[in-house]
């Protein structure tokens, strides 16, 4: 089968995004009845790219500030080249991963993450909202087949665009084998680079930036007890988004005292580590199409703390602490008692790690092939 993917998010450091479409190439290529092409923005390529730094975020949020109409002229530029290798190799199905489809006359399959630009527009910048609504429904309603992360987003779908159930393909992101439980010798290299002592700090994954809700987990943490945010201090990995002025006003003080440590973005290895080196991860956003942060820290053993609303339900299931995201009060208290019941932390982990073992890169491959040939078909 020729499949064509559009790749252009691999150019970009890896968010949840970038995790899903990188696992999904490198499971494509590995398969030999697979011809895979991949589309880069303005060129095609067989390989399967790797993030760059995440220097270039800043890059491209200059280039949005100063060039007028940079996103139109983006795509407008990329569809020509994209058109242009469709042409000269025509695939059998062309697989959007990444919400806004290029217009394509083969059969297409698009990935819908979730639809949080629609219900909380104002966790997004502006020109994203507004790329999304011009390009967006479009595109959603050329696919052959839609595909989504949760039956949450499914349903969302169905009730904000009317779309039959038949033609929505709900298929689970998965984890990789790098996410997974590690003791304290296994750990200890890279804590002691970030000056934290295994087991005895609570996580935060996520970019920083409104819909995270990392505000609520800063707020949670701050009514926690002096002895306990000294002994567990908060650790926040994830590249800086935007609107963040305000949350980083909330932490000045316990970033100066050293209860709050922002780590900034980390390569892989260094986060699939220091997840495992977690006491727990508190994830309090208060919209999710899928969660892969979650999913990472119960691969590793660790407990998790998540809002109780969107996919969080979904993915984690009895395996966690499910909270109100917005009732601070709740999240402190589950943070405190994770450290303080080394029995409830230990069970927690275990039901996590467990749960954990339903979701994989392989199956998730696996169905999105699936849905391919049904496409085809």
């Amino acid at each position: 089968m020729r499949i064509a993917l559009n790749a252009t998010i691999l150019l970009s450091p890896f968010t949840g995004l970038g995790q899903y479409t990188y696992q999904l190439a490198q499971g494509l290529a590995a398969r030999p009845e697979i011809d895979l092409n991949l589309f880069y923005g303005t060129a095609w390529d067989r390989a399967v790219r790797q993030a760059p730094v995440a220097n270039i975020v800043m890059l491209k949020a200059g280039i949005k500030r100063f060039v007028p109409c940079a996103y139109a002229l983006k795509q407008a530029l990329s569809q020509f080249r994209f058109t242009a290798g469709i042409s000269a190799h025509p695939p059998d199905v062309y697989h959007e991963p990444n919400f806004l489809a290029f217009k394509c006359d083969k059969p297409s399959v698009v990935t819908v993450h979730d639809l949080s630009w629609i219900r909380f527009p104002h966790t997004h910048p502006v020109e994203r909202v507004r790329a999304m609504e011009r390009y967006f429904e479009p595109g959603l309603r050329r696919a052959s087949l839609v595909i989504t992360d949760s039956e949450f987003v499914k349903a969302e779908l169905m009730d904000v665009f009317g779309m039959a159930a038949d033609r929505i393909v709900t298929v689970p992101l998965g984890v990789e084998a790098l996410f997974h439980p590690r003791d304290v010798e296994q750990c200890r290299a890279v804590l002691q680079a970030q000056s934290l002592i295994y087991g005895n700090y609570f996580l935060a994954v996520g970019t920083l930036e409104p819909r995270k809700n990392l505000s609520a987990a800063l707020a949670a943490f701050s009514r926690l007890p002096a002895s306990i945010r000294q002994r567990f201090p908060l650790v926040l990995a994830g590249m800086k988004g935007w609107q963040t002025s305000d949350m980083e006003q909330q932490m000045a003080r316990m970033v100066n005292s050293g209860e709050v440590r922002v780590l900034g973005y980390l390569p892989r290895e260094e986060l699939a580590v220091i997840t495992a080196g977690a006491a727990a991860l508190v994830y309090p956003s208060i919209y999710e199409g899928f969660g892969l942060p979650p999913l990472e820290a119960m691969a590793c053993g660790v407990p998790v703390i998540v809002s109780n609303v969107s996919s969080m339900p979904e993915v984690v299931g009895d395996a966690g602490i499910k909270v109100e995201p917005h009732d601070i009060e709740s999240i402190s208290h589950a943070m405190e008692c994770i450290v303080e019941d080394e029995r409830m932390r230990t069970s927690l982990g275990r039901q996590a790690l467990e749960r954990s073992l339903q979701f994989s890169w392989d199956r998730c491959v696996e169905n999105t092939l699936a849905v391919y040939r049904r496409a085809v078909a």
